[in-house]
């Protein structure tokens, strides 16, 4: 792809929580013809999230917190989601199996990658690591609800894994990357 894009200019927007970026490029098209396209980027650094489940009882576990993106339009309760975290400083496994313990209360023991897709590639870089967990509740390790000095106030959920899928059906849960979680071990009984 290198040959056929060609940055003209980088302008920098906001650099608050993160850095919003205007790019002008022209980019070479399959047939040839060259156009300037403007883009628009969002960086706020690569993230990742986990479903731990319990196998004997069937049961997993999802935080409900509130999120003012989902609540500016239109959704006015907190969202029911997997428990994610930004990677900061940390690899993807390191950085997860922190926010399962700061937002969940759980030290996962067995904590399995997935896949790490890109969520929204017109205009957000991020990509997010997929993971899945055996947990049970001896794991628990704490009431977990996040770090309050972060602006976090977490509640955490526990619920059966078919009660998590109707949520998705009856519009409860409706954050994209805790429905992928929830239908892929849905689809995967993996850790059963």
């Amino acid at each position: 792809m290198e040959d056929r894009i060609r940055i003209r200019s980088e302008e920098i927007l906001s650099d608050d929580w993160a850095v919003l970026k205007k790019t002008v490029l022209d980019y070479r098209r399959r047939d040839g013809q060259w156009e300037t396209q403007v883009r628009q980027t969002y960086d706020r650094g690569d993230g990742a999230v986990i479903l731990p489940y319990d196998p004997q009882r069937s049961t997993v576990l999802l935080v409900r917190q509130f999120r003012y993106p989902a609540y500016v339009t239109g959704h006015r309760e907190p969202l029911i989601e997997a428990c994610a975290g930004l990677l900061d400083e940390n690899d993807p496994e390191t950085a997860i199996r922190k926010e399962a313990e700061e937002e969940l209360g759980y030290r996962l023991q067995h904590v399995e990658r997935l896949f790490s897709p890109y969520m929204s590639p017109g205009s957000v870089t991020e990509r997010l690591w997929f993971f899945v967990a055996r947990y049970s509740p001896a794991d628990r390790i704490s009431a977990g609800g996040g770090a309050p000095e972060e602006g976090e106030d977490i509640e955490v959920l526990e619920m059966p894994l078919d009660e998590a899928l109707a949520g998705i059906a009856d519009g409860r849960i409706v954050d994209a990357k805790t429905i992928i979680l929830i239908q892929y071990l849905k689809l995967n009984p993996i850790l059963a």
